[in-house]
């Protein structure tokens, strides 16, 4: 890693964004003009390092909540297509989300990336967790399991976010023999020290280091949250038990992916949602499934108004009032007329122009987002496909069949009789059980298999034969500007 001559540490955090040269605010510490409150000073007692945290959850839900990233891995896998224009002089019109155009056709350009708020964002959510990092010893007025507390969820805040990125930006972790290829930079300084210009890790590099920063902070957690609200909100031992069960799952390591996934299923004291009220749950409004482990809260006014969900991304509210993704025939085609999970899907008959002819076509809008929902970050079935998957990886077939008729027991689907093709079952019960929480891409790009989208695509690519550079998004030019260190993805 090169480091550049340091400049001096502006007091006031106006001058701290002009340095670290992000578009995006941070909640937590930009406040109105006039009344920037230095880092020093906020950061110094306990009660503004709890506001820090709280603002730094705000922000986390902000980044992977909208359509940018939370439809990303479903849209590039095939679950989803797109609904006509609702209203408008483009009735009836079906075209890609603005958001994401370019990323459909796996066409994104590092010069206007689609995802170039993603980018940001993330590193500026990793930026500040570090700072709560840095400030959170000092404090004097916090007991040292408080202390760890916070630097437990900080720490499981900066992994989570290091994580998204290599699954956007870097190739999956089997894509070189070694794991040497190109992972991300992983920040575990801020920049109140000085700019620095720091070097992309290698794949394995990134990996351990997200591994690191998961164990320290499992080690590191108190009873509760020191912040207000619901503890399903926040980072807790068993949540991070379980996103470390899902990075050992992303990069191969089945022994661990077991033991991390089966310690939460067993120890969490969160159960499955039952057969008889799966449906419910998921209908609820403002509240998540009873079996989630991770949920950030979405925002509301202070008169507890809902201003941003999932629904902005899924919703339906009637034939003039829907958003623009729904599920494709690919995903919806491949349930049982049996099962359950197959009445999540909301079937409406909207008005469609194909071809220059005014029809009207069946759309499936899920149930899982509709009525303010929250953005899934981790619920339980997760943990019985990771431990179904590790179980068959490491010879213990048997395990593996169990653990998927107990998701597909639960669904009502008929149950396997036989470890023929279990490799295949997984795939596709992780395809049906978890879609739009944000996975079938990456699912597509772990185990290796070729991008096949069918119904629905209007995209310029539709299909992707594994191994290709286009898996991953081009890092932002203005990043690769800013930091001459910084390698771009090759392809772009």
């Amino acid at each position: 890693m090169l480091n550049f001559k340091k400049m001096k540490y502006s007091k006031y955090v106006s001058i701290f964004f002009l340095m670290f040269s992000l578009q995006s605010c941070s909640d937590f510490l930009e406040q109105e003009p006039g009344t920037q409150t230095s880092i020093d000073e906020l950061l110094q007692n306990k009660t503004g390092v709890l506001q820090a945290l709280t603002g730094l959850y705000t922000e986390i839900e902000a980044n992977v909540r909208p359509d940018r990233y939370a439809a990303y891995a479903d849209l590039q896998g095939g679950n989803i297509k797109f609904a006509p224009a609702a209203t408008g002089g483009l009735r009836g019109q079906i075209s890609p989300a603005i958001n994401l155009q370019q990323v459909y056709s796996f066409e994104d350009v590092a010069l206007t990336s689609n995802f170039k708020s993603f980018y940001d964002s993330s590193y500026d959510i990793i930026n500040q967790a570090n700072l709560i990092l840095e400030f959170t010893p000092a404090l004097t007025d916090a007991t040292e399991a408080e202390k760890n507390q916070i630097k437990a969820e900080a720490l499981a805040i900066r992994a989570y976010a290091h994580f998204l990125l290599s699954l956007v930006y870097s190739q999956d972790y089997k894509y070189t023999p070694d794991a040497s290829h190109l992972g991300i930079i992983y920040s575990t300084e801020s920049i109140k020290s000085g700019i620095q210009y720091p070097e992309r890790k290698t794949a394995a590099e990134t990996y351990r280091l997200i591994i690191d920063d998961l164990k320290t902070a499992i080690d590191s957690y108190s009873d509760s949250s020191l912040l207000s609200g619901p503890a399903y909100s926040f980072f807790n031992k068993k949540n991070t038990k379980a996103l470390l069960a899902r990075v050992y799952l992303q990069k191969g390591d089945w022994a661990n992916a077991y033991e991390m996934a089966n310690d939460v299923i067993t120890n969490s004291g969160v159960v499955l949602t039952s057969k008889e009220t799966l449906i419910a749950e998921w209908e609820k409004p403002n509240l998540p499934v009873s079996e989630i482990l991770l949920e950030f809260s979405i925002p509301k006014d202070t008169e507890g108004n809902v201003s941003s969900s999932m629904t902005q991304t899924y919703g339906y509210t009637s034939d003039t009032n829907f958003e623009k993704y729904t599920a494709s025939n690919d995903l919806v085609d491949l349930y049982e007329s049996t099962d359950l999970r197959k009445q999540l899907f909301l079937t409406k008959s909207l008005y469609t122009i194909v071809s220059g002819v005014q029809t009207y076509l069946s759309y499936n809008f899920t149930k899982k987002f509709q009525n303010n929902a929250g953005y899934v970050a981790s619920r339980l079935s997760e943990m019985y496909l990771i431990r179904a998957e590790a179980a068959l990886e490491t010879n213990r077939a048997d395990l593996a069949m169990a653990d998927i008729n107990i998701i597909r027991a639960r669904a009502n689907a008929s149950l396997l009789t036989n470890t023929n093709n279990l490799k295949e079952n997984i795939f596709l019960e992780r395809r049906k059980e978890l879609c739009f929480e944000g996975f079938l891409f990456f699912d597509i790009a772990r185990m290796h298999k070729d991008v096949s989208r069918n119904d629905g695509c209007i995209a310029t690519v539709c299909s992707l034969t594994y191994p290709s550079l286009k898996y991953v998004l081009p890092i932002p030019t203005f990043n690769t500007n800013l930091n001459p260190n910084l390698q771009q993805n090759d392809s772009y």
